[in-house]
């Protein structure tokens, strides 16, 4: 299958102004002005006008409970799994997945099945080995031979510190095994990415200061998210984003976080202004996760699930109340997830990247049509590809 993709407002996600864009097959072949290719009566040959519209790289969510988190409040707040349609509908095209404080009910085994189905069923998958606690569990007995020889596994996490649901480890811990994803991923190609689950712990980012002052380990090893929890927090995330570190801002309805929480949106024009670069910076969405609400006591109260419709809201939110400009707000769910993790043609708009294409009308900011490997999921506002049990 041949489209084209005409008339549309590129960002790549720097802006290339009115291009045309034509997809061969699953790759972005050619990005020009008025491109004409006709093979009719040779090949099947689709247009998609985009006038009017904004084209953007397909989104990627990094942090994503593909089989569903929580439990905090007891077995019935066991949050459910992903959907398919709920990743179209928010113009992810490639996620990945993790576990949380559940390594019990639920399984590293059961995560990479998930990624598997949904990558059958139509958008790029990947995961990451772990979950709160260590020792990590992991699917072939070590965490580095996870990295090794788990297709899908491009980091591990989200190991939890600074929280009270977390396994309290030591330094050394921490070190060992940031030591061994990272050695596993230099052996098979991959980032080798930490994963921080930060809670509102007074501790904050001080183990992974530590770790990068005492070591030879790099800041590129770590991506420390739920940054805008608190202001304490948030604060300490902007001096180690500009000291070299990567920080994730989690966009996950405030409404349901403890009190104090950044909005994703705030929190990356305050970055901004304080002359974080903007590469080192990304949203993620912590869809499928819980949201609880502890006391005093930390019992929890009650409890939310993370959407993924946050992740784009809160790239809206940048450029329409925080008056971001579009290149810097989209990259950070599109160009800067993709560099971090070293996912292969991912993240931009580029010839020979893979045809993960959103269209989002210019004037609403509301996704319209998405695209992934040059398959089309929606249009025109409508989900045309649904998971195989979704009704």
């Amino acid at each position: 299958m041949i489209k084209i993709i005409k008339n549309g407002d590129v960002y790549a996600p720097e802006h290339l102004g009115i291009k045309d864009i034509l997809i061969i097959g699953d790759k972005v072949g050619c990005i020009g002005d008025a491109i004409e290719f006709d093979v009719r009566g040779y090949v099947p040959l689709e247009v998609i006008d985009a006038k009017g519209k904004y084209v953007f790289p397909g989104f990627i969510d990094g942090h994503v409970h593909l089989t569903g988190g929580g439990g905090e409040g007891g077995f019935r707040s066991r949050t459910p799994e992903i959907s398919l349609s709920s990743l179209i509908k928010g113009g992810v095209t490639s996620v990945i997945g993790c576990l949380g404080t559940d390594c019990v009910t639920r399984s590293p085994e059961s995560l990479y099945a998930k990624a598997k189905g949904l990558e059958e069923e139509g958008i790029s998958t990947y995961i990451l080995t772990g979950a709160y606690r260590i020792p990590m569990t992991n699917l072939t007995g070590s965490p580095m031979k996870d990295m090794i020889l788990v297709d899908k596994a491009v980091g591990a996490g989200e190991i939890a510190l600074s929280d009270h649901r977390s396994s309290q480890p030591n330094l050394d811990e921490v070190k060992r095994l940031a030591a061994d994803i990272r050695v596993g991923g230099i052996l098979s190609g991959k980032a080798g990415v930490l994963n921080i689950h930060l809670g509102d712990g007074p501790a904050g980012l001080q183990m992974l200061r530590e770790i990068i002052a005492t070591t030879e380990i790099p800041y590129s090893q770590f991506l420390p998210t739920h940054i805008n929890r608190n202001e304490q927090l948030f604060e300490e995330g902007v001096e180690y984003a500009k000291a070299g570190g990567f920080i994730d801002l989690t966009c996950s309805d405030p409404a349901f976080g403890e009190a104090g929480d950044i909005t994703a949106s705030a929190g990356l024009k305050r970055c901004l202004e304080r002359g974080v670069p903007p590469q080192r910076i990304t949203f993620t969405s912590d869809g499928q996760g819980s949201l609880p609400i502890f006391n005093e006591n930390k019992e929890c109260m009650r409890m939310g699930v993370g959407q993924i419709s946050a992740l784009f809201a809160a790239v809206r939110a940048a450029v329409r109340e925080e008056g971001i400009g579009i290149e810097h707000a989209l990259s950070v769910i599109t160009r800067n997830p993709a560099e971090i993790y070293k996912l292969k043609g991912k993240g931009r708009i580029a010839v020979s990247f893979d045809a993960d294409v959103v269209l989002v009308d210019r004037s609403t900011l509301e996704i319209d049509t998405v695209l992934a490997k040059g398959r089309t999921l929606m249009s025109g506002k409508r989900v045309l590809v649904t998971g195989t049990f979704e009704a």
